[in-house]
């Protein structure tokens, strides 16, 4: 059988401070484990390589947490251990997600010659004032030097993460972030709106959040700009230049395998028989360093026929071009009659699009993609 593409997902889940928006898993903590979790990590990924089939990694992701308080040294060690078990893509996309907090450039010039090739910075916002209402722990000087630092050390991909809908934040406020980002001409700006999240500090006490029809119409301002600045709109919260859309995130979107390790770490394999896999790892830190390799998985179970259709159009309908019937075909081994009747009532609400190849979500149903999705939700 032809499998479908994999990348892998490392996962570092240690912070200086944890946000109040975040529901990540995550930890605040000034001493980290860095060398014994390193361990588990290699570990972890030689119990996973039997998975993979021969296939080609086509992206790594360093994610949490914050992975750039690991030291590039570090990074480096797991990355040539990756290289000698797996096949690379000639063109394999390797991005750390960065705080702009623990930015350095020595630092930013090590990650580059450890095989780092693209860096996500978390701005979150150049307002000050919306950074100190988010509990960031960086200014917005801080953002700026963080972006010209990895500029310097030779990153040429990079993506500036941006929040709107930030407390009291106005229609100006959140374009004038966008401006601020793409007046350093990254390749890719992740915009996306503010969610209070159960199990997190702003969910017990929320702060003051805009309005709907304010939602909307920084939504409609943001979307003009960026696209009248050459980004262009490929996922929901994702836009990007010509030929610089996140790899590792489009085989999530695509439905692609991948592999996750680190202290709850998520991962996604099709198997022989063609069913699919999903699985976490165990979450709190101290739980993975203790167990043994073999032992962090967790949360294993195959996707009965509902789930693997649910899961795929989670994903593709995040994308703005859809899927088509021969990718639905080819990722799920279903037949399209298993869209059937939820894609049909979706088409008929104005909310899916159905085209020559496939379908895709209508403005509409990109503005109201939960519901879109509850349609597939088995009862």
């Amino acid at each position: 059988m032809q499998y479908p593409p994999i990348s892998l997902y490392v996962h570092i889940p240690w912070c200086e401070k944890k946000c109040p928006y975040c529901d990540f898993n995550s930890y605040a903590s000034s001493n980290i484990p860095e060398q014994d979790y390193l361990d588990c990590l290699i570990a972890d990924l030689q119990i996973e390589v039997e998975s993979v089939q021969d296939r080609e990694l086509k992206s790594i992701f360093f994610g949490g947490g914050t992975p750039s308080l690991f030291s590039a040294e570090s990074l480096a060690r797991l990355l040539q251990t990756v290289a000698k078990r797996f096949h690379f893509d000639r063109e394999i996309e390797i991005t750390l997600e960065v705080n702009p907090a623990s930015a350095d450039q020595r630092k930013f010039l090590d990650f580059f010659h450890a095989g780092i090739n693209r860096l996500s910075i978390g701005i979150q916002s150049f307002n000050d004032s919306s950074l100190h209402d988010l509990g960031r722990i960086h200014t917005s000087s801080d953002g700026a030097s963080a972006i010209k630092l990895a500029q310097t050390a030779g990153f040429s991909n990079i993506n500036i993460d941006l929040m709107y809908g930030l407390p009291n934040q106005t229609e100006e406020e959140a374009v004038s972030d966008l401006n601020e980002a793409i007046l350093w001409k990254p390749q890719h700006v992740s915009w996306y709106e503010l969610t209070i999240e159960p199990n997190t500090m702003f969910y017990s006490n929320p702060p003051n959040l805009p309005q709907e029809n304010t939602l909307e119409a920084i939504q409609e301002a943001g979307l003009s700009f960026l696209s009248e600045n050459g980004f262009s709109r490929y996922e929901i919260s994702a836009f990007s230049q010509l030929n610089h859309q996140c790899k590792h995130n489009l085989n999530y979107w695509r439905f692609g395998d991948y592999i996750g390790i680190g202290a709850g770490a998520h991962g996604k394999i099709t198997n022989k028989d063609s069913s699919i896999t999903r699985y976490s790892k165990t979450r709190n830190p101290v739980d993975y360093l203790s167990a043994s390799p073999c032992e962090a998985r967790v949360n294993a179970f195959t996707l009965s026929k509902e789930e693997t259709v649910l899961d795929f159009v989670l994903n593709s309908f995040r994308l703005t071009d859809g899927f088509t019937l021969d990718q639905f075909k080819k990722s799920t081994h279903l037949s399209p009659q298993d869209l059937e009747p939820e894609i049909s009532s979706l088409c008929n609400q104005g909310l899916v699009l159905k085209n020559s190849t496939g379908y895709s979500t209508t403005t509409l149903g990109q503005r109201y993609l939960n519901e879109v999705i509850h349609k597939f939700m088995p009862d």
